[in-house]
């Protein structure tokens, strides 16, 4: 083999080297930009996530309000509840007290 051969192989390999190199380069290139735009996406999704958790915690805090006062508004008309069977028991008492003859002195 000439040296003008040799060259020539050297050229081509070089060439070859060089074409591969710039392949890869591409293929590695094309993966940053396809990790990117998944990490984009992944991000996007858990901003998401956190937006509608936030909304959640929102809906569950109004709940927890909505249950306490009417917690306590049961609370209020039991009370209510409990004092006028009180009362009515009461006044049925009376009455039936009121309606029993009176019981004759015995001599």
């Amino acid at each position: 083999m000439t040296i003008d051969e040799r060259f020539e192989r050297i050229e081509h390999v070089t060439a070859g080297l060089a074409e591969q190199q710039r392949k890869e380069w591409e293929e590695a290139r094309q993966l940053w930009r396809d990790t990117q735009r998944q990490l984009n996406e992944l991000t996007k999704k858990v901003a998401d996530a956190h937006e509608r958790m936030d909304r959640t915690e929102a809906r569950m805090d109004r709940t927890e309000a909505r249950m306490d006062r009417e917690r306590e508004e049961t609370r209020a008309e039991n009370k209510e509840l409990n004092r006028r069977v009180d009362t009515l028991v009461s006044a049925i008492g009376e009455w039936i007290r009121a309606s029993r003859p009176a019981p004759k002195p015995e001599n």
